[in-house]
């Protein structure tokens, strides 16, 4: 397990390394002047515009820039935000409890939702609740979560009042979200609960549990959900991290102050030290959340744990 878990983090910093070069360079490719946004309203001069990227740095190279902000991440520093002159990293960390407590509510829904249909589906095929099911997820991978999103806010919020639509001020304003959020991962998860059933049930071992008089219940809890719990959990951890970058879209729609409006805001003001700090703790969650994944699942099944044959 040790050789298990050594491997994994190996392959992890490599990624992180790509993470850290990409979130430098991605806001340097987007068009625009960052002291020139800065100074936007004040009718700057070029001098004052130049004025302005000596003293953040911006008028040195890319490679003293990327650098300067490599040596900042060994020493836990992302910067300080040309907007609000705080560090970037209190920023962070003082939005990052909204976003996560949206990707929690969304990641609930899709399992409340998808887990049910995806078993009514396997272990019934063609019957009432099959066809709901795979309502739900059709429905969820043809319906852009961003459109659902305006869908529910006008049917739920405006002609209904039955819920708000901006805000973040209690857990009925993370309802609607949550539910935009999450349906589409629901339908993804019903789709592989239910096709896994399936092919489980044709299974040489469930005519066998069968054969000796296993119930329906005990077949389905003891053999065939158990050996579809692997590829469910590795689908899960891949929807978390699409969930946080999901959350972006939501947060602005329903005017949430998480991560992911932040995250917009800053490239639009051409915020560097902010959107790069965003960027890298989106992705290290990312490949955070993937490395659980991986030890959750050399656990469950000792048989990942064995290195690939060359």
């Amino acid at each position: 397990m040790a050789g298990f878990v050594l491997r994994r983090v190996l392959i992890a910093i490599p990624v992180l390394v790509g993470i850290s070069i990409v979130s430098f360079l991605i806001i340097h490719l987007i068009p625009g002047n960052p002291a020139q946004a800065m100074l936007f309203g004040s009718n700057p001069t070029p001098a004052q515009v130049a004025a302005l990227e000596t003293r953040l740095g911006l008028d040195q190279p890319l490679y003293v820039q990327y650098g300067r902000y490599i040596w900042g991440l060994l020493h836990g520093d992302l910067g300080t935000s040309f907007v609000t002159g705080r560090n970037v990293a209190d920023e962070l960390w003082s939005r990052a409890p909204d976003t996560f407590a949206l990707s929690g509510a969304a990641l609930l829904v899709a399992v409340l939702i998808g887990v049910p249909a995806g078993i009514i589906g396997g272990v019934a095929p063609g019957s009432i609740g099959d066809r709901i099911g795979r309502l739900v997820s059709v429905s969820g991978v043809a319906i852009p979560y961003f459109w659902l999103a305006l869908i529910l806010t006008l049917v739920f919020a405006v002609q209904l009042r039955w819920l708000p639509a901006v805000g973040s001020q209690g857990l009925t304003y993370l309802i609607l979200p949550a539910v935009a959020l999450g349906w589409g991962y629901a339908a993804v998860l019903t789709r592989l609960i239910r096709g896994r059933l399936i092919e489980e049930y044709h299974a040489e071992y469930v005519r066998t549990a069968r054969a000796k008089g296993a119930g329906g219940s005990r077949v389905l809890f003891n053999h065939a959900l158990r050996n579809s719990v692997i590829p469910t959990v590795t689908m899960l951890g891949l929807q978390i991290g699409n969930i946080l970058t999901g959350a972006a879209v939501i947060e602005v729609i329903f005017g949430r102050p998480g991560l992911g409006s932040y995250l917009v805001n800053s490239i639009a003001a051409k915020n560097i030290p902010v959107v790069q700090g965003a960027v890298l703790f989106i992705g290290v969650a990312y490949v955070l959340i993937n490395l659980v994944v991986d030890l959750a699942i050399g656990m469950i099944d000792p048989r990942t744990r064995k290195p690939v044959a060359t």
